[in-house]
């Protein structure tokens, strides 16, 4: 699948914000200690894929009730859904110079993801960061997709192929207004609104 910039200027893409707010001290020791351990672009972008994916349970697998959004938060506590992740995911990239947006999927209901733009690399690449378990094995690829899941579009499920500055207005709606993580599924987005 072919992504499109919802906006043509790349540096868009490394924007601070409520969200992804990277220029906050907990996003700024996290970045710094990932990139401690790491020699380039690549090797800092995989290092903070794994991190959120394996050390940020999903909180549909870890039962906490508790909501996040903003990138700082997510990061500490350690708890949040795709989108939240997703958050977290893209403000170490953004905190270290990686233009990074956010994708979604319609699947039973709409799940975030997100895509960065490696130097050298010359395209956007998705990335899944929302946790593995059995039956999802996500992995940080640049050469083809390995997500959480695959769409069938035999069930109408699709990939939306706009990769966004910010997260989208009906995904920060629903997480911002949810009581818990209860109230939150039953409130979840099932598709983009169509412009």
């Amino acid at each position: 699948m072919e992504l499109r910039q919802d906006t043509p200027d790349l540096s868009a893409y490394l924007r601070d914000d409520d969200v992804v707010d990277h220029r906050h001290p907990v996003v700024r020791d996290t970045a710094a200690r990932l990139r401690a351990r790491t020699g380039d672009a690549y090797s800092y972008a995989e290092a903070a894929f794994e991190f959120v994916r394996d050390t940020i349970p999903h909180s549909a697998d870890s039962g906490d009730e508790r909501v996040s959004c903003r990138a700082s938060v997510v990061l500490a506590t350690r708890n949040g859904i795709c989108f939240a992740k997703s958050h977290a995911l893209v403000a170490l990239l953004r905190a270290e110079g990686i233009p990074a947006g956010f994708c979604y999927q319609k699947l039973d209901t709409l799940h975030g993801l997100i895509a960065l733009r490696l130097p050298g690399h010359g395209r956007w690449a998705r990335q899944d960061p929302r946790g593995n378990k059995p039956g999802v094995d996500a992995r940080f690829r640049l050469d083809r997709e390995q997500l959480a899941w695959q769409v069938r579009p035999e069930f109408n499920e699709i990939d939306y192929p706009v990769v966004y500055t910010e997260p989208h207005p009906v995904v920060l709606t629903c997480l911002r207004e949810a009581v818990d993580r209860s109230h939150l599924w039953q409130t979840l987005p099932t598709e983009l609104p169509r412009h």
